[in-house]
Protein backbone atom coordinates (compact mmCIF):
# COMPACT_ATOMS: atom_id res chain seq x y z
CA UNK A 1 0.00 0.00 0.00
CA UNK A 2 1.29 3.02 -0.71
CA UNK A 3 2.27 6.04 2.13
CA UNK A 4 -0.43 8.33 2.36
CA UNK A 5 -3.46 5.69 2.63
CA UNK A 6 -5.94 7.86 5.15
CA UNK A 7 -6.23 6.51 8.34
CA UNK A 8 -9.29 3.89 8.78
CA UNK A 9 -8.75 2.49 5.45
CA UNK A 10 -9.61 -1.17 5.58
CA UNK A 11 -6.41 -2.11 5.40
CA UNK A 12 -6.13 -0.55 8.76
CA UNK A 13 -9.18 -3.28 9.96
CA UNK A 14 -8.54 -6.94 10.03
CA UNK A 15 -4.99 -7.74 11.26
CA UNK A 16 -4.54 -5.61 14.37
CA UNK A 17 -7.96 -6.41 15.81
CA UNK A 18 -7.04 -9.99 15.45
CA UNK A 19 -3.74 -9.28 16.91
CA UNK A 20 -5.38 -7.46 19.99
CA UNK A 21 -8.40 -10.24 20.68
CA UNK A 22 -5.08 -12.89 20.77
CA UNK A 23 -3.53 -10.60 22.86
CA UNK A 24 -6.62 -9.88 24.93
CA UNK A 25 -6.82 -13.75 25.40
CA UNK A 26 -3.24 -15.21 26.14
CA UNK A 27 -3.07 -13.00 29.02
CA UNK A 28 -6.10 -13.51 30.55
CA UNK A 29 -4.79 -16.55 30.77
CA UNK A 30 -1.89 -15.34 33.15
CA UNK A 31 -1.61 -15.54 36.63
CA UNK A 32 -0.48 -13.07 39.17
CA UNK A 33 -0.22 -13.00 42.83
CA UNK A 34 0.89 -10.84 45.99
CA UNK A 35 1.32 -8.21 46.15
CA UNK A 36 -0.97 -8.16 42.66
CA UNK A 37 -4.18 -7.43 44.54
CA UNK A 38 -6.16 -6.64 40.44
CA UNK A 39 -5.35 -7.06 37.31
CA UNK A 40 -7.04 -4.79 34.48
CA UNK A 41 -7.08 -5.53 31.07
CA UNK A 42 -8.78 -2.78 28.84
CA UNK A 43 -8.74 -5.19 26.13
CA UNK A 44 -11.27 -6.87 27.63
CA UNK A 45 -13.61 -4.54 29.08
CA UNK A 46 -12.73 -1.58 26.99
CA UNK A 47 -12.25 -3.29 23.62
CA UNK A 48 -14.98 -1.51 21.68
CA UNK A 49 -13.06 1.90 22.15
CA UNK A 50 -9.61 -0.08 21.10
CA UNK A 51 -10.80 -1.43 18.36
CA UNK A 52 -12.44 2.15 17.35
CA UNK A 53 -8.38 3.17 17.97
CA UNK A 54 -7.10 0.50 15.63
CA UNK A 55 -9.63 0.49 12.93
CA UNK A 56 -9.28 4.46 12.72
CA UNK A 57 -5.72 4.41 13.15
CA UNK A 58 -3.45 1.55 12.79
CA UNK A 59 -2.38 1.46 8.46
CA UNK A 60 0.07 0.05 7.01
CA UNK A 61 3.03 2.41 5.62
CA UNK A 62 3.69 4.35 9.19
CA UNK A 63 6.99 5.01 9.52
CA UNK A 64 8.13 5.30 13.22
CA UNK A 65 6.05 2.92 15.89
CA UNK A 66 6.25 3.93 19.21
CA UNK A 67 6.08 1.58 21.86
CA UNK A 68 5.04 2.41 25.29
CA UNK A 69 4.97 -0.10 28.39
CA UNK A 70 1.77 -0.32 29.79
CA UNK A 71 -1.92 1.11 30.48
CA UNK A 72 -1.82 4.19 33.03
CA UNK A 73 -4.40 4.01 36.21
CA UNK A 74 -5.71 7.03 34.21
CA UNK A 75 -4.97 6.80 30.85
CA UNK A 76 -5.65 3.52 28.62
CA UNK A 77 -6.93 1.96 31.83
CA UNK A 78 -9.79 4.46 31.28
CA UNK A 79 -9.97 4.60 28.04
CA UNK A 80 -8.65 1.23 26.29
CA UNK A 81 -6.03 3.94 23.99
CA UNK A 82 -2.06 3.90 24.37
CA UNK A 83 -1.50 7.03 27.12
CA UNK A 84 -5.34 7.82 26.46
CA UNK A 85 -5.58 10.51 28.45
CA UNK A 86 -9.50 11.71 28.80
CA UNK A 87 -9.70 14.56 26.92
CA UNK A 88 -7.37 13.70 24.06
CA UNK A 89 -8.60 10.60 23.30
CA UNK A 90 -12.31 12.13 23.58
CA UNK A 91 -11.54 15.90 21.93
CA UNK A 92 -8.55 15.17 19.37
CA UNK A 93 -8.85 11.33 18.29
CA UNK A 94 -12.45 11.69 18.45
CA UNK A 95 -13.02 8.30 20.37
CA UNK A 96 -15.80 8.87 23.11
CA UNK A 97 -17.16 5.59 24.03
CA UNK A 98 -16.90 1.73 24.09
CA UNK A 99 -15.59 1.32 27.89
CA UNK A 100 -17.88 -1.06 30.44
CA UNK A 101 -16.95 -1.61 33.93
CA UNK A 102 -14.42 -4.65 34.68
CA UNK A 103 -15.93 -7.85 36.37
CA UNK A 104 -13.24 -7.12 39.42
CA UNK A 105 -12.51 -3.36 40.19
CA UNK A 106 -9.96 -1.94 42.90
CA UNK A 107 -11.33 0.18 44.97
CA UNK A 108 -9.15 2.63 44.91
CA UNK A 109 -9.07 2.82 41.44
CA UNK A 110 -12.56 2.14 39.81
CA UNK A 111 -13.43 2.19 36.42
CA UNK A 112 -14.93 5.11 35.13
CA UNK A 113 -14.14 5.47 31.33
CA UNK A 114 -14.90 8.90 30.01
CA UNK A 115 -16.07 10.19 33.01
CA UNK A 116 -12.68 9.78 34.64
CA UNK A 117 -11.86 13.19 36.03
CA UNK A 118 -8.09 12.50 37.29
CA UNK A 119 -6.00 14.02 34.60
CA UNK A 120 -2.80 11.60 33.10
CA UNK A 121 0.26 13.67 32.79
CA UNK A 122 1.88 11.29 30.52
CA UNK A 123 -1.31 11.38 28.06
CA UNK A 124 -1.54 14.98 28.56
CA UNK A 125 2.10 15.65 27.14
CA UNK A 126 2.15 13.05 25.06
CA UNK A 127 -0.99 13.55 23.02
CA UNK A 128 -0.44 16.89 23.57
CA UNK A 129 3.04 17.24 21.80
CA UNK A 130 1.26 15.30 18.83
CA UNK A 131 -2.01 18.27 18.28
CA UNK A 132 0.57 20.40 18.91
CA UNK A 133 2.89 19.73 16.28
CA UNK A 134 0.70 18.07 13.47
CA UNK A 135 -2.62 19.80 13.91
CA UNK A 136 -4.51 16.63 12.94
CA UNK A 137 -4.45 13.46 13.90
CA UNK A 138 -4.51 12.15 10.17
CA UNK A 139 -1.20 14.03 9.97
CA UNK A 140 -0.13 12.55 13.14
CA UNK A 141 -0.86 8.53 11.94
CA UNK A 142 0.59 8.97 8.12
CA UNK A 143 4.10 9.34 10.52
CA UNK A 144 2.88 7.12 13.85
CA UNK A 145 1.44 4.88 15.26
CA UNK A 146 1.62 3.57 19.31
CA UNK A 147 1.12 0.75 20.76
CA UNK A 148 1.59 -0.33 24.43
CA UNK A 149 4.00 -3.68 25.01
CA UNK A 150 1.99 -4.91 27.70
CA UNK A 151 -2.10 -4.62 28.21
CA UNK A 152 -3.09 -5.17 31.35
CA UNK A 153 -2.62 -2.55 34.56
CA UNK A 154 -1.32 -4.04 37.98
CA UNK A 155 -3.03 -2.62 41.48
CA UNK A 156 -1.39 -3.54 44.70
CA UNK A 157 -3.65 -3.73 47.69
CA UNK A 158 -2.77 0.08 48.65
CA UNK A 159 -4.08 0.91 44.62
CA UNK A 160 -0.58 1.67 44.41
CA UNK A 161 0.37 0.90 40.32
CA UNK A 162 3.18 -1.92 39.60
CA UNK A 163 4.67 -2.06 36.67
CA UNK A 164 5.10 -5.71 35.00
CA UNK A 165 9.03 -5.39 35.26
CA UNK A 166 8.36 -5.56 39.06
CA UNK A 167 7.01 -9.38 38.55
CA UNK A 168 8.27 -11.82 39.45
CA UNK A 169 10.20 -13.91 36.29
CA UNK A 170 7.86 -16.81 36.86
CA UNK A 171 4.59 -14.20 36.21
CA UNK A 172 6.63 -12.16 33.89
CA UNK A 173 7.70 -14.91 30.99
CA UNK A 174 4.16 -16.10 30.10
CA UNK A 175 3.11 -12.63 29.75
CA UNK A 176 6.36 -11.61 27.82
CA UNK A 177 5.38 -14.44 25.70
CA UNK A 178 2.17 -13.16 24.59
CA UNK A 179 3.67 -9.63 24.25
CA UNK A 180 6.02 -10.64 22.64
CA UNK A 181 4.14 -12.11 19.74
CA UNK A 182 1.63 -9.19 19.50
CA UNK A 183 4.55 -6.78 19.12
CA UNK A 184 5.87 -8.96 16.37
CA UNK A 185 3.03 -9.38 14.49
CA UNK A 186 2.14 -5.46 14.41
CA UNK A 187 5.70 -4.52 13.69
CA UNK A 188 5.23 -6.74 10.54
CA UNK A 189 1.87 -5.39 9.78
CA UNK A 190 3.11 -2.15 9.94
CA UNK A 191 6.59 -1.99 7.89
CA UNK A 192 7.76 1.01 10.67
CA UNK A 193 11.71 2.28 9.25
CA UNK A 194 12.09 2.52 13.14
CA UNK A 195 11.06 1.22 15.96
CA UNK A 196 10.98 3.69 19.46
CA UNK A 197 10.75 2.57 22.87
CA UNK A 198 9.30 4.71 25.18
CA UNK A 199 11.20 4.74 28.34
CA UNK A 200 13.85 2.26 28.62
CA UNK A 201 11.86 -0.77 29.62
CA UNK A 202 10.23 -0.69 26.09
CA UNK A 203 13.17 -0.16 24.69
CA UNK A 204 14.43 -3.23 25.58
CA UNK A 205 11.47 -5.48 25.53
CA UNK A 206 11.11 -4.04 21.62
CA UNK A 207 14.86 -4.95 20.96
CA UNK A 208 14.44 -8.01 22.51
CA UNK A 209 11.21 -8.67 20.23
CA UNK A 210 12.98 -8.05 17.49
CA UNK A 211 16.50 -8.02 17.38
CA UNK A 212 18.21 -7.05 14.23
CA UNK A 213 15.38 -7.04 12.62
CA UNK A 214 14.21 -3.66 12.79
CA UNK A 215 16.44 -0.50 13.91
CA UNK A 216 15.01 0.05 17.84
CA UNK A 217 15.87 3.27 19.63
CA UNK A 218 14.54 4.45 23.00
CA UNK A 219 13.52 8.36 23.86
CA UNK A 220 12.54 9.82 26.70
CA UNK A 221 8.96 8.92 28.52
CA UNK A 222 6.74 11.49 29.33
CA UNK A 223 6.00 10.50 32.91
CA UNK A 224 6.06 13.32 35.54
CA UNK A 225 7.78 11.04 37.67
CA UNK A 226 10.76 11.59 35.34
CA UNK A 227 12.94 14.89 36.57
CA UNK A 228 14.09 14.93 33.24
CA UNK A 229 10.77 14.69 31.59
CA UNK A 230 9.72 17.48 33.67
CA UNK A 231 12.37 19.76 32.42
CA UNK A 232 10.36 20.76 29.26
CA UNK A 233 9.46 16.94 27.88
CA UNK A 234 8.22 17.92 24.14
CA UNK A 235 10.96 19.75 23.40
CA UNK A 236 13.52 17.04 24.72
CA UNK A 237 11.27 14.66 22.34
CA UNK A 238 11.60 17.00 19.57
CA UNK A 239 15.08 16.96 19.72
CA UNK A 240 15.80 13.52 20.26
CA UNK A 241 13.29 12.43 16.91
CA UNK A 242 15.68 15.12 15.21
CA UNK A 243 18.67 13.45 15.75
CA UNK A 244 17.32 9.92 14.39
CA UNK A 245 16.07 12.04 11.46
CA UNK A 246 12.09 11.23 11.97
CA UNK A 247 11.07 15.28 12.05
CA UNK A 248 13.45 18.23 11.02
CA UNK A 249 13.24 20.99 13.98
Amino acid sequence: MPRGTPPGSKAGKGLPVAVARRLARAVDRCVFGPPVACVYNPLDYAFVAHRTYLERYCRRGADVLLVGMNPGPFGMVQTGVPFGEVAAVRDWLGIDGGVARPAIEHPKRPVQGFACGRREVSGQRFWGWARDRFGTPRAFFEEFFVWNYCPLAFMEASGRNRTPDKLPRHEREPLYAACDRALADIVRFLGPRLVLGIGRYAEQRARAVLGETRPVHGVLHPSPASPVANRGWSGQFEEQLASLGVLTP
